[in-house]
């Protein structure tokens, strides 16, 4: 017990009740090029409809963005969790406007965390579109201010055509912007720092309609310490870049401001009862105020950036298991570079990927490599085992299938052939949700394909052994049960237990669990209660792997045998758990045996 300087209770608890955690095993990873969204940063999607929400419909601009984007949505077909970083090419730009009202020079903000850095450099850009591409000149921007309501200029000319292109855009607001109510408390009666702000789809691009209204902003503020009636701030600048999902309104408080003229305070400044009228957009005498720019010099990549390139960001973003959880990795087009059927030539970038699995050993990378519908099933198969060769990893942390799959481009009203990784990975997905890591997904249950209209290759019974024996796992079309996934090998070449995927899935969770667990014996003393506690600890977890399956036996060896003296003297500490993996059913021998009549059943069992 604690010691004591007089005479008195002291309470104390210890707990005892050390488990081990549920790890993830589905989340899934993709770096990838698209036509819109954030770039070079994680973003979290658990649909299909998130996915186009925030990075767009697939491009048609190269077929190898709608591959990478239908890569990541078969994937959401069968699960949540899907971590996407958009890679960009080094062409690739922002839309912008200028503060003239003419058409920008472009930018390039890749993300809100660079925007707020404020490393971007604006010129006499007013707006950007949120994100790179060329999407983004669809984009307008239109600012309504009070006119000449609001000085002593002199109105415009009534009934005139500002007046009516004002009054429509006018219709999307509760009326006109003045003085706000801020500035009125505090004594500021005609300052005129309010104005409204819409957001246009001007081309369509977004919505598929012509001058869709996207956003709206009513009332906002020109004063940088403008207050809405909840008294939170409402400066236009700050509002816009906190909401919109479309633009960045650019430059400081006071800088990189709309066209403005008359009145005596610039935008950005403080409403005091003593700054006067902000200025007005337009010309001062116009009587309906208004500004608009149309976005324009956005780019996208005529061609998606290098498999390189891509693959490269994987170790980038997906590289440290302390920092990002990821369990299934998914390769897209990656293989797409290997097309020829000599089995020379460089590694393909599907070896960076399965690097990055092998060298954080708790998730697994899917491959696929490029099939053709027009080469023969010869040369498809070919081109699957000279792909093999060229992954100079055979790791047991990878992963490859035999191909691609057809399927309906809903946005672009096409066809398109999309590598089959994502489904495999997916596979891995359902097998979690219905059963459990440790089971294989293949099959007719648990690797059914989804979404296929036709294979590129659909490999028969003699080029299944083949491909096999090599470690690549056969995606099938049979007449009666669809599209399967018809294997379960990782793509390890040794014989081992490891070279199936339910097994090394089965000690990517025991060993990312107990792992996890154990980081809270960490400093703890190195004796017999110590050890005990760990065995008490991990035990239990494995009896219930076992009662579901996972495993048929196991033995927990933490004692002085193996935490030697020189161990513990070291401030080691050593725990041996020894697993006996259940394993997958290949193959199936069927035995039919003919008997006479009068024969005895228990004779022909005993013979």
């Amino acid at each position: 017990m604690p010691f004591q300087l007089s005479p008195g209770v002291n309470i104390t608890e210890k707990d005892l009740t050390l488990i081990v955690p549920a790890v993830a095993t589905t989340p899934g990873g993709i770096c990838a090029p698209f036509a819109w969204g954030p770039a070079e940063e994680i973003i979290v999607l658990s649909s299909e409809k998130e996915l186009k929400s925030i990075f767009g419909a697939p491009a048609t601009t190269d077929s190898a963005y709608g591959q990478w984007w239908f890569t990541a949505a078969n994937f959401l077909q069968y699960g949540n969790h899907l971590k996407v970083v958009r890679i960009l090419d080094t062409n690739d730009k922002n839309s912008t406007g200028l503060t003239t009202g003419a058409a920008g020079t472009g930018l390039l903000i890749k993300n809100k965390t660079q925007f707020l850095s404020g490393t971007i450099s604006p010129g006499s850009n007013a707006f950007a579109a949120r994100y790179p591409g060329s999407l983004g000149d669809s984009l307008k921007v239109v600012i309504l201010d009070g006119g000449s309501r609001l000085n002593t200029d002199g109105p415009g000319v009534a009934g005139d055509a500002t007046e009516n292109e004002y009054a429509d855009y006018l219709s999307y607001f509760n009326g006109i912007p003045g003085t706000s109510t801020f500035a009125t408390n505090l004594g500021n009666t005609s300052a005129g720092d309010e104005i409204h702000v819409l957001i246009i789809d001007e081309d369509g691009l977004f919505t598929g309609v012509k001058n869709t209204v996207l956003e709206k902003y009513e009332y906002l503020s020109k004063a940088i310490n403008g207050q809405d009636t909840d008294g939170n701030n409402n400066f236009w600048k700050n509002v816009i870049n906190e909401n919109s999902e479309y633009i960045w309104a650019l430059g400081s408080a006071t800088g990189n401001n709309p066209n403005t003229t008359g009145g005596v305070t610039a935008w950005g400044s403080p409403v005091t009862s003593s700054s006067g009228k902000f200025a007005i957009v337009g010309a001062s005498a116009v009587e309906y105020a208004k500004f608009e720019v149309s976005l324009a010099a956005g780019s996208l990549a005529s061609s998606a950036p290098s498999l390189s390139t891509i693959a490269s960001n994987y170790s980038t973003y997906f590289g440290d298991a302390d920092t990002v959880d990821v369990s299934l990795l998914l390769g897209g087009p990656l293989g797409s570079n290997i097309i020829s059927t000599s089995p020379s030539g460089t590694p393909n970038s599907a070896n960076t990927i399965i690097s990055v699995a092998e060298s954080r050993k708790d998730c697994m990378a899917f491959v696929s490599p490029q099939t053709k519908v027009s080469n023969t099933a010869q040369e498809n198969l070919d081109t699957v085992n000279n792909f093999k060769v060229t992954c100079t990893n055979p790791s047991s942390y990878g992963v490859m299938d035999s191909g691609w799959k057809l399927q309906y481009d809903k946005y672009n009203d096409r066809y398109i052939y999309v590598p089959l990784n994502g489904d495999t990975a997916g596979c891995c997905v359902r097998t979690d949700q219905n059963r459990d890591p440790w089971f294989s997904p293949a099959g007719f249950d648990r690797g059914r394909i989804l979404n296929s209209i036709k294979l590129a290759y659909n490999p028969n019974k003699t080029h299944r052994d083949i491909m096999y024996r090599k470690g690549v796992n056969p995606v099938v079309t049979f007449d009666a049960s669809g599209t399967v996934l018809y294997g379960d090998k990782t793509m390890l070449e040794k014989p081992s237990a490891f070279d199936r995927i339910n097994v090394r899935r089965l000690f990517i969770v025991l060993e990312k669990a107990i792992a996890t667990a154990s980081k809270f014996i960490l400093f703890e003393q190195n004796d017999e209660f110590t050890r005990s506690q760990f065995k008490s600890l991990v035990e239990p977890y494995l009896r219930t792997i076992q009662g579901r399956r996972g495993v048929t036996d196991f033995r927990v060896i933490c004692d002085e045998t193996n935490n030697t003296p020189q161990v513990i003297d070291s401030n080691g500490f050593v725990a041996d758990i020894y697993i006996k993996p259940t394993r997958s059913i290949n193959f199936i021998q069927l035995n039919f045996i003919a008997t006479p009549t009068g024969l005895s059943f228990e004779e022909v069992v005993g013979a």
